[in-house]
């Protein structure tokens, strides 16, 4: 009964709004510190390890809880000052308060701890993180809500962590510096316009985003609008102020999203002003981006990952390559110059024109694209690849994907991944059945100042 009786005083004391001290001891795959009160977990955003700090319990289960920093008593040595005056409160960044370097090697243990335990891999082979030569300044597309402010003034910014909150900026120390003059510029234009923005509770108004896009290389930027419609007075004259106004913009653009949804982009694009296209040099080629094509948001972060793929595959020039979710062609163009020849398989019909747009301008005449899902073309291929290239989403590779690629058994596979979790599974499949070895695992900081990620594995066929 004694026994009991102090379970129930004890379930008591873990209760919501109570107020515990807890030491962070790690950091989860989703950003957060994570402490321990007792035989319990409490995960705490804005904490990092090595911190001791009073956490206001906010959400309560019987053997964890998510927390908020109330007061923190000891400062951990990784804990740094944040490089925005906004960091706390905007959701943008999850880990601006932490040391870079920490950050990385926290990256490279989440990918480590996700091999071990989802994977089912004892040891695996993971070289140092590859980092690009800042952590600040690095995104070349940003896209952010648009809103009203208290005085019923235009704002743009990221949410609060957890909220639908708007933090408010004029300029952000991730996205390249030649975007800020814009975000603020824009945001004054909107303003006296007298656009109306949209309220997605209600679902009235028309403008919801603004997205920015820069070629880091080239300097060129695209500046657009998702609008729930076109009806947008003067927006022709606007467009062509806008490019009078910023030497460096070469196009501005409507995307039309009149749906209730939380997806960003709609389904048409239109250019109102300039050309619907910018032009970016990657790995030595040109590239033309849109407003809404997927491409890496860290350019150098990319070339680097692209260089360990060329040097880890060793291609002597004979192979045939499948570049399976191949966009735009960003890695498959140039692997193109390695090999006999590279097919590539997009779901997006507008990514597969683009990716022809762009093997053309650059003369690549071996490069054959494909349009449709992955699953459905792979059984369909008249030629069996002797290497395949794999960037799925972040829910990684669809299972029947997976089985054409162990009964195809191409000689070599790189994967890269977003998410670790879904890559450690995805490797388990291929692996399990003995066909292939893990000879090498790189991750890449292609997202310094947050949690995210990038790897790529390098599996081999047994002979």
């Amino acid at each position: 009964m004694e026994d009991k009786n102090y379970r129930d005083r004890a379930s008591q004391l873990w209760q919501q709004g109570q107020l515990v001290e807890v030491e962070i001891v790690n950091l989860s795959d989703s950003g957060d510190g994570v402490g321990r009160w007792g035989n319990r977990v409490v995960f705490v955003p804005n904490s990092v390890t090595g911190d001791r700090a009073i956490v206001r319990l906010l959400r309560v289960k019987p053997q964890y809880a998510f927390g908020k920093l109330h007061q923190l008593l000891a400062r951990s040595p990784f804990r740094v000052r944040p490089s925005c005056i906004v960091a706390d409160k905007c959701g943008g960044c999850q880990w601006q308060h932490i040391g870079d370097r920490y950050q990385q090697d926290s990256k490279s243990e989440l990918v480590r701890q996700a091999l071990e335990r989802i994977g089912g891999f004892s040891d695996p082979p993971i070289s140092p993180i590859l980092t690009a030569r800042s952590p600040l300044h690095y995104r070349n597309k940003v896209t952010y809500p648009l809103g009203i402010g208290p005085a019923g003034n235009v704002q743009a910014g990221y949410y609060r962590q957890g909220t639908h909150q708007l933090v408010n900026l004029n300029q952000c120390p991730v996205q390249d510096e030649r975007l800020n003059p814009l975000l603020a510029g824009v945001k004054r234009d909107i303003q006296q316009q007298g656009w109306s923005i949209y309220d997605e509770k209600r679902h009235q108004g028309q403008l919801r985003h603004l997205s920015l896009r820069i070629g880091l290389r080239t300097g060129e930027v695209l500046l657009t609008l998702v609008s729930t419609d076109l009806a947008l007075p003067r927006l022709e004259e606007q467009a062509q102020a806008w490019l009078q106004a910023y030497p460096q913009l070469v196009g501005v653009a409507v995307n039309l999203n009149p749906r209730r949804t939380n997806a960003i982009f709609g389904r048409e694009t239109r250019c109102i002003a300039g050309r619907p296209y910018l032009r970016e040099i990657f790995a030595g080629l040109e590239f033309r981006l849109r407003p809404e094509t997927f491409f890496q948001v860290n350019t150098e972060a990319a070339e680097l990952l692209l260089d360990v793929i060329v040097e880890r595959l060793n291609l002597q020039g004979r192979e045939i390559l499948l570049d399976a979710y191949c966009g735009i062609g960003t890695f498959a163009l140039p692997l193109a110059k390695r090999v006999q020849q590279v097919i590539g398989i997009e779901v997006q019909a507008a990514s597969v024109q683009q990716a022809r747009i762009n093997a053309e301008a650059n003369a690549i005449a071996n490069f054959t694209p494909l349009a449709g899902t992955v699953e459905s073309q792979l059984p369909k291929l008249n030629e069996i690849p002797d290497v395949v290239l794999l960037d799925p989403p972040r829910k990684g590779c669809d299972r029947a994907v997976l089985e054409a690629l162990l009964h195809i058994r191409p000689q070599q596979i790189a994967y890269i991944s977003c998410k670790a979790a879904t890559l450690a599974r995805d490797l388990k499949a291929l692996c399990q059945t003995g066909l292939y070895q893990l000879t090498a695992i790189q991750p890449a900081d292609f997202f310094p100042q947050t949690p995210h990620v990038e790897c790529a594995a390098f599996l081999r066929k047994f002979l």
